[in-house]
């Protein structure tokens, strides 16, 4: 049987985000693929791409693929290394 993909995109905070769900993956299991634009980094995603297994149920609780992804998101730029990072990536450097 082939895994049918929802597909939709997602701008969050300028970045466009790709976003890739196939519910029941595993029976109850659903899987995400996101990617952001030109692999930007991400809170969930240093790299810019992530895999990630998830209960059907959670998804759907949270309203769908896009707003599990969207409260993933939000929880994750909360943390101190997240925002310590992104200020990083703002500063200007001589070197």
């Amino acid at each position: 049987m082939k895994d049918i993909y929802q597909s939709c995109r997602l701008d969050w905070q300028g970045i466009e985000i790709d976003i890739r769900y196939c519910p029941n993956r595993w029976t109850v299991i659903g899987h995400f693929e996101i990617e952001s634009a030109c692999r930007s980094p991400l809170p969930i995603a240093e790299t810019g791409f992530v895999s990630h297994f998830v209960s059907d149920e959670r998804v759907k609780g949270l309203g769908g693929p896009a707003s599990y992804v969207e409260a993933w998101l939000a929880e994750s730029s909360a943390d101190k290394g997240w925002k310590d990072a992104e200020e990083r990536r703002r500063q200007l450097t001589l070197f």
